[in-house]
């Protein structure tokens, strides 16, 4: 398991266009849950069920986040993409998986099948060493129509917590995106070791109020999170950043500060 999802999150390279039918462009905007991985190598297919993965589809960003339930490893990657009848090309600007992380941008072409509730995805000419993959992956739509000021993807670019009269900022790249009334986070750091670790989670939210944001989280590789809702107080500044203040389950308080991915 860790192995396949190491390769197709981190080292695959996709080149295949796909053949176009009809004539409307596809729209992808929702927020999927992943049913069902196979991995065919050419001679057979190796299909898993058991990862966690949601990706969500703003109207130009696009996020997915996964872990492994079984030992808790877990990914997650962000980056802008354009869709097409029958094929989206995603342009992935960061991605993590365990202990690596990935700031060089990598594009993916991804052969897409609508489904009665969702899509199929096909990624073709996957490499890993000498070896080529064909990977796929099949979603349902599990998104609302309902609408928010936060619909879109984010960047922490200030990340702190606040301990009695202390207050440390954090080192950590993290992601956000809300869109459909769910969400997705994604982050790495290092430790003292200078160890890189992937930390991720996703669920659904809901505005509670004009600067009220509540969390579910629904997945994610930290089990003191997992399952649990958490009230967020919200300040917009404008409406391509924000601040959110959390306080957390030992009693500290958190802050981060999100500035809007745009195109």
């Amino acid at each position: 398991m860790k192995l396949i999802l190491a390769i197709f999150l981190l080292t695959a390279v996709s080149c295949n266009n796909s053949q176009k039918a009809g004539s409307e462009t596809m729209q992808m905007p929702g927020a999927y849950r992943m049913l069902s991985q196979t991995v065919n190598d050419g001679k057979k297919d190796t299909t898993v069920t058991t990862v966690k993965q949601l990706k969500i589809y703003t109207g130009d960003y696009m996020m997915y986040a996964n872990v492994n339930p079984a030992d808790s490893v877990s990914g997650f990657g962000i980056g802008t993409y354009s869709a097409d009848t029958g094929t989206v090309i995603e342009q992935v600007i960061y991605n993590a998986f365990d202990s690596t992380a990935n700031a060089s941008p990598v594009k993916f072409t991804l052969l897409i099948e609508k489904m009665p509730k969702g899509y199929k995805q096909v990624i073709k000419d996957m490499e890993s060493g000498v070896q080529k993959f064909t990977l796929t992956e099949e979603y349902n739509m599990e998104g609302t129509t309902v609408k928010s000021p936060m619909d879109g993807a984010w960047k922490a670019v200030k990340f702190y917590t606040i301990t009695g009269k202390d207050t440390i900022e954090n080192k950590i790249v993290q992601y956000k995106t809300y869109y459909d009334g769910h969400f997705i986070f994604g982050h790495t750091f290092t430790d003292s070791t200078n160890k890189l670790h992937t930390g991720m989670g996703y669920g659904t939210f809901e505005m509670t109020g004009a600067n009220k944001l509540k969390e579910n989280l629904t997945a994610s590789n930290y089990y003191q999170i997992r399952g649990k809702s958490f009230d967020i107080d919200i300040v917009m500044n404008g409406t391509d950043e924000f601040k959110q203040t959390l306080i957390e389950p030992n009693g500290d308080t958190g802050v981060e500060i999100y500035q809007r991915l745009k195109k």
